[in-house]
């Protein structure tokens, strides 16, 4: 096979265990339970649809293109929002929205990388991070987290090359779920600034992230948009991820070069995810605050049934947003582990193999569970059913 841009990554990673539930049936008592993805399974709410519907239906303007880096009335909007939120100052032209914060990924490598260039990736990674860089020709540098799932920016510094470009980070952690600390993030950041590099941080999922306040004071460091690169989705917060709504937050100039990728791949954002997207943010603060409060609750019913886990052999890593990152006990590969447990547990999840480089061993020994979609008693059928295995 002639080797492509596409064949020098791996396939979609939920695409992949979706395909393990060919073939296999589960009863009406124990049926499956998907812990395989974090997106939302459910609509946006009533209201926020309906304002959709009357939008496609009395605004010409929703079945048109836009501006490239997307409508003004939205990136003003997100600007005051991320102001209030990170305690600081951003204007609407440091601030461009994309299809999904997949593409604000990709579009922020396209502009800060060359073939041959390397970006530094703790592990375990956002397996569709890496996928980018495996078909842009950029070297994904993969720096290795300890049990706490945090990565140490002095490691950090014994990676960087004359072709480092950026270190992107997660936080609230996708898969680990770990929320960094403040102090963590801004010492990165510091490292960004002393090697003249990138700090991209993902934070797809601040909305749910358990702590009040500013998670960090990057918008608040002197010419902070020169090195920092904000990624922000719409979809976990309002439910929105058909719709495919993300943003950059970052300085002019990059946006700049960051809109000749988008011109070239999507020309604008989709003004029914946009028109949404503000509708949203004006509309259903409140309605997120309990979306939010949900998932707390969720997070505090997995700590809840843990030590009955924990006696089995199981450790929690990690916990946060939509996220439970485990190690399990047993002599076998996660990835055997994963396959298994469809048939044998009626349990879809995702191994740690797939958030890991091939050489690095931790991720046969590690598993996530999405459990946003699954409430209490869903969460404690998980727990009793992890509990119950034996291999």
């Amino acid at each position: 096979m002639t080797q492509t841009r596409t064949s020098a990554t791996f396939p979609p990673p939920v695409m992949e265990a979706r395909r393990w539930l060919e073939g296999v049936t589960f009863s009406a008592d124990r049926p499956l339970i998907n812990v395989s993805q974090a997106a939302p399974v459910d609509p946006p709410p009533l209201a926020l649809r309906q304002a959709m519907a009357e939008f496609a239906v009395s605004e010409d303007s929703a079945h048109l293109y836009g501006p490239v880096l997307g409508n003004n009335t939205l990136r003003t909007e997100l600007a005051e929002q991320i102001g209030a939120h990170y305690a600081a100052q951003v204007s609407a032209d440091q601030v461009a929205i994309t299809s999904g914060c997949n593409q604000a990924f990709a579009a922020t490598i396209s502009a800060i990388t060359d073939q041959g260039d390397e970006i530094i990736l703790p592990t375990p990674w956002y397996f569709n991070h890496k996928m980018w860089l495996d078909v842009a020709g950029v070297k994904a540098v993969d720096l290795a987290t300890g049990d706490d799932l945090l990565p140490d920016p002095d490691a950090a510094r014994a990676l960087i090359t004359d072709k480092t470009r950026a270190i992107a980070l997660v936080t609230p952690n996708n898969p680990g779920g770990v929320e960094y600390p403040a102090n963590l993030v801004s010492a990165f950041y510091d490292l960004a600034v002393e090697h003249g590099i990138r700090l991209i941080v993902d934070e797809t999922y601040r909305d749910f992230d358990s702590r009040s306040g500013p998670p960090h004071d990057l918008f608040r460091k002197p010419d902070w948009q020169s090195t920092f690169v904000h990624l922000y989705s719409f979809s976990k917060a309002y439910r929105l991820t058909g719709h495919r709504v993300g943003a950059i937050a970052t300085g002019p100039d990059l946006l700049d070069e960051i809109e000749k990728f988008l011109d070239t791949v999507a020309i604008c954002p989709g003004q029914m995810g946009q028109f949404a997207a503000l509708w949203g943010m004006r509309n259903l603060s409140q309605w997120v605050a309990g979306e939010r409060d949900e998932i707390l609750d969720r997070r505090a019913a997995i700590l809840e049934h843990m030590p009955g886990l924990t006696s089995k052999g199981w450790r929690l890593l990690g916990l946060g947003a939509y996220f439970a990152y485990l190690e399990h006990p047993f002599d076998l590969s996660s990835n055997e582990l994963a396959r298994r447990l469809v048939s044998e547990a009626g349990i879809l999840l995702l191994p740690g193999t797939m958030f890991v480089p091939d050489h690095s061993p931790s991720g046969k020994r590690q598993v996530r569970v999405a459990f946003a979609n699954l409430d209490r008693d869903g969460i404690r059928q998980l727990f009793d059913r992890l509990q119950a295995l034996s291999f």
